[in-house]
């Protein structure tokens, strides 16, 4: 599942799933709008499009929306602490990672006669970790047939297959989603828990509405409803295209809410196509870690609310720091187009070409500027990837040399396991290269570091006022504190987008 995540950590499901609704014709008895000049009222009346019933067009598409279900090898870490020197406490090798059989259950639709099937990434790599053994095309009257991949994008949450029937087959086409108004009917087709071809219908919630997901977390939201099963199916306008691609829920129970999202026809058709031609899919980067600007933000930069993005880090020698743009900065508009919560940065930037030289207009200390900057090819998503995440705990690609991590004084000492820092660490943790410390790779639930509130990602920046930009220095800070008969450490730390703080730390 892929989740949507809210403030107040409701769960959401990942689209697996389709749409229902109670279907209301027309607007109560007397509904009117503003007095004209001949005094009369105007009612107001349902838009063309409205249909008594579904049944003509569920006929006319079904047949173009099919199943698809996986067989995969997922590799299962059982040792909650892999990869760091507590490993053995949870037995060592013999709880080392396993590889299990998955499968995952979704829909797609057909969009040649000649068998390219559309559908979510998430439908056919399980977690991001599996490994795809086969995959199946199931059609609505049953019949089976292996797919191929094509191409999948990650980044989009995007995937073609290709089956070959031996014959021509129903399929369907991309509409304009830009042309799409709130309160437009829609209509959802796909397979839900598994049942097989279901129909659902309601209206559009929303357009371009903002989740806080990633550069194209830009969906229509809908009410009809999306459940386990439906992602990767179509959406459906009135005319018979397709506007967008079901493909995450917002729940508080894993079911269907009526608060569904469907990626935009007009995001995802140009990457549908660039991966049928077999093509890598490209976008824009600028190398920035950024956040919204929320109330106390705006109040303290003294700007206007819902508009622009927050400068948390520029990445060292990329195309931001390049273009002179600095940590602190609020970037309002890209190439002409203003940054608020419905089109972000992230999705402004992806969406120009790499290569391209942009206007950004920015505010710095009161004052607006504007720079030029030469838009980057963005790295591979495997790359990015491999980028250090301290919330991960799994896939920390920084196995350090045991050299590298002194002598274990602290681990015995504090119970922290730390390592150097190195300028792919400092990128992903938002810091320049000027921050120096050691970073804490683990940290034993049992010590009084623990208690405090260290854990993995911290920067110590200092022990007892002595700077630690090495292990070593860490160690001998802590040897100088035991002989000097002290029982606890000034740790000076620094977390991502906080201020350092000074936590004492007991040794033990």
């Amino acid at each position: 599942m892929k989740p949507v995540r809210y403030a107040y950590g409701v769960t959401t499901a990942l689209l697996l799933g389709g749409a229902t609704l109670s279907l209301v014709t027309g607007l109560p008895a007397g509904a009117q709008v503003a007095q004209n000049e001949d005094s009369r009222m105007t009612s107001i009346t349902p838009r063309a499009g409205a249909p008594g019933s579904f049944a003509d067009l569920t006929e006319q598409l079904a047949p173009a929306v099919v199943n698809i279900s996986t067989r995969q090898r997922v590799q299962v870490n059982n040792n909650p602490f892999a990869g760091t020197p507590f490993a053995d406490l949870f037995g060592g090798q013999n709880r080392g990672p396993q590889t299990r059989e998955a499968q995952s259950l979704g829909s797609g639709f057909i969009i040649s006669a000649d068998g390219y099937v559309v559908t979510n990434n998430h439908v056919i790599v399980a977690d991001g970790r599996g490994e795809v053994e086969s995959i199946t095309v199931t059609m609505p009257n049953g019949t089976e047939y292996p797919a191929r991949m094509v191409g999948r994008d990650a980044y989009s949450d995007l995937a073609v297959l290709k089956i070959d029937a031996g014959k021509a087959l129903p399929f369907v086409t991309f509409g304009d989603s830009s042309q799409a108004r709130v309160g437009d009917w829609v209509m959802a087709i796909g397979n839900p828990f598994g049942l097989g071809g279901t129909v659902t219908a309601g209206i559009i919630s929303a357009v371009y509405r903002n989740t806080g997901q990633g550069g194209y977390d830009r969906y229509i939201q809908t009410d009809a409803a999306i459940n386990r099963g439906n992602s990767g199916g179509p959406m459906f306008d009135m005319q018979g295209n397709v506007i967008g691609i079901n493909n995450a829920i917002f729940s508080p129970t894993g079911g269907s809410v009526g608060i569904g999202f469907a990626i935009p026809a007009e995001i995802a058709a140009p990457i549908v196509e660039q991966l049928r031609r077999g093509e890598r899919v490209e976008r824009g980067y600028l190398g920035v870690r950024i956040q919204p600007i929320t109330d106390d933000l705006a109040d303290s930069l003294g700007i206007e609310r819902n508009r622009g993005e927050f400068v948390q880090a520029v990445e060292p020698g990329g195309a931001a720091e390049k273009a002179g743009i600095r940590a602190g900065d609020v970037v309002i508009s890209v190439n002409g187009r203003d940054v608020t919560r419905d089109q972000t940065l992230s999705f402004l930037v992806a969406s120009t070409s790499p290569g391209s030289r942009i206007p950004i207009e920015l505010i710095r200390n009161g004052r607006r500027t504007t720079v030029r900057a030469t838009v980057e090819q963005r790295p591979p998503d495997e790359q990015l990837a491999q980028q250090f995440d301290p919330d991960d705990e799994e896939g920390n690609p920084f196995q350090q040399d045991p050299e590298q991590q002194g002598d274990g004084v602290a681990e015995q000492s504090l119970g922290l396991s730390v390592i150097p820092m190195t300028a792919q660490i400092a990128r992903q943790l938002g810091v320049g290269n000027d921050v120096s410390g050691v970073v804490v790779n683990a940290v034993d639930p049992n010590s009084d570091a623990a208690r405090k509130g260290v854990r993995r990602g911290d920067i110590i920046l200092s022990a007892n006022y002595e700077d630690t930009a090495t292990v070593q220095a860490l160690e001998n800070a802590i040897r100088s504190a035991r002989q000097s008969e002290r029982d606890a450490v000034l740790l000076r730390i620094q977390r991502r987008g906080q201020s350092p703080a000074y936590v004492p730390v007991r040794l033990r």
